[in-house]
């Protein structure tokens, strides 16, 4: 741990806490979780970031909002960009102790934030903690927090039921509370990439840089999932999720793995074959196309969040 970490946090009930949202064309959701977030009982400010949406949709948003806790972006940055967007605007005037990022997609329980906080205050050196995601309308476990991912045969899966957190790889960045403190350390979210593996990539530095992770078992989140990207059932995705996850599978590995082309065979090869084997041509076509689009990637990190004090 650095000398910049922290050595002590806020009591839970005195954390100061934004959320920042994203919405892309998906108002009917976000208005949804907004919903379930003025049922919380720690108390928070909500930030919502406008993706590009439709002018029909960013007014609907306006109604919902008090002013001054929307940010309108004209074009669709990305989903990572877009967040960045949200945190930096956040900390515009005075940091938050914490923000939570948190998907549109999703409904969170009244004491999801609550639980958040007091298992970050319990870890000092705990850089970001995630909650638990159930299927939406059900118990079913979606992700116990976070997951593992392998540097070397390619392969990500996120665990179901509790582990030892020193054990997790990364978290979620579904429902994910980080702490600003370890954010100016380390530096916000990678915007290259457009969309997945972000989160991941987040955690690896955050780990890297001394800081731990944490789940809040009693911080429960009802999620949809896929919905900016399309069709995401198990035989066959949409051909925008084949080309922007693999375009940032291939951008995490080039940075993370020790020899690149070992896990990127063995995996993102291996799941091209398999769509070719099942005849899906269009999405073996965007796999092939978002791999060569993470190859050129841009040079440099993302700037390091700044604030106003």
């Amino acid at each position: 741990m650095t000398e910049s970490s922290p050595s002590h946090r806020p009591a839970a009930d005195a954390a100061t806490v934004t959320i920042v949202l994203v919405n892309y064309n998906q108002t009917d959701l976000t208005v949804a979780c907004l919903q379930s977030l003025r049922q919380l009982t720690h108390p928070s400010r909500v930030v919502v970031v406008d993706n590009g949406s439709r002018p029909e949709q960013v007014e609907r948003l306006r109604a919902q909002l008090p002013p001054g806790d929307l940010l309108v972006l004209p074009d669709n940055v990305g989903f990572t960009a877009a967040n960045n967007a949200g945190m930096r605007f956040a900390c515009r005037d005075t940091r938050p102790d914490f923000i939570w990022m948190l998907n549109n997609d999703t409904v969170a329980h009244p004491h999801a934030l609550g639980a958040l906080v007091e298992q970050a205050r319990q870890q000092p050196h705990c850089g970001a903690v995630a909650s638990v995601l159930f299927d939406m309308g059900t118990d079913h476990v979606q992700a116990f927090g976070g997951g593992h991912v392998s540097l070397w045969n390619g392969r990500s899966v996120m665990v179901t039921h509790p582990v030892p957190e020193h054990e997790l790889d990364f978290l979620s960045g579904t429902s994910l509370l980080i702490d600003m403190r370890a954010a100016e350390q380390t530096g916000l979210l990678d915007e290259r990439y457009f969309m997945y593996w972000e989160d991941v990539d987040f955690c690896f530095r955050l780990r890297r840089a001394g800081w731990t992770l944490a789940v809040a078992p009693d911080s429960k989140v009802w999620h949809v999932g896929a919905a900016s990207t399309g069709v995401n059932t198990r035989a066959r995705k949409s051909e925008t999720f084949e080309r922007v996850f693999s375009q940032s599978t291939v951008r995490f590995y080039l940075r993370h793995a020790p020899l690149p082309a070992v896990p990127l065979a063995r995996g993102l090869g291996w799941y091209l074959i398999k769509r070719v084997l099942r005849g899906h041509w269009p999405q073996a076509r965007a796999i092939v196309q978002g791999s060569l689009s993470g190859l050129r990637h841009p040079q440099g990190m993302t700037k390091r969040v700044t604030h106003k004090h």
